[in-house]
């Protein structure tokens, strides 16, 4: 079955969509959700509250990418889930952390028009970059996977991960500064 046909299936109410997007995606937004999670149980969780979620957005909203609208609300729930989890353990550093350090000083993205932006901006640096380098830096700060994990999925060694994640960030800082974020 087809997004296209998927959605339809939401938009008229049926609940077959859900068994269908389960079937289609269920594993991605497990995958997604135990990434940050690092839980077999919350992402189970977190994968039927997508589904909730989808339910209720749909209709009114036609996502254009039934598949980047499924992670994007998993990942929002696994990141709402996760604050909650570790509310008191606030020394604990987490990927957002290393990455937060970077964005935070390109500045609040205050109006649509600037988050926008910085969103192309985003999207443009990580296209100029060799597939390896992108897929490692999506994997630690997307998917949230340990360095040994990313070592282990890329064949590499964890220092060779470490290097390349150090070197993209320096990159990404040059970048935000040559686009006046800095």
């Amino acid at each position: 079955m087809t997004d296209e046909e998927i959605l339809d299936l939401y938009f008229s109410r049926s609940e077959a969509a859900i068994s269908e997007t389960q079937r289609l995606y269920g594993r991605l937004i497990r995958s997604v959700a135990r990434g940050i999670l690092r839980s077999d149980e919350a992402a189970e969780e977190c994968e039927n509250d997508t589904y909730l979620r989808a339910w209720n957005n749909i209709p009114p909203t036609r996502p254009q990418k039934l598949r980047a609208y499924l992670c994007r609300i998993a990942r929002g729930l696994a990141f709402d889930r996760y604050d909650r989890d570790h509310a008191q353990k606030r020394g604990s550093a987490c990927p957002l952390d290393e990455l937060e350090q970077v964005l935070s000083a390109a500045g609040g993205a205050e109006d649509s028009l600037a988050e926008r932006e910085l969103t192309e901006l985003l999207n443009g640096f990580l296209a100029s970059l060799d597939r390896k380098s992108r897929v490692i830096f999506l994997r630690r700060y997307w998917f949230w996977d340990d360095v040994p994990e990313i070592a282990l999925r890329m064949e590499m060694s964890e220092s060779a991960v470490k290097t390349r994640l150090s070197r993209t960030m320096k990159k990404l800082r040059q970048k935000l500064n040559e686009n006046g974020y800095v």
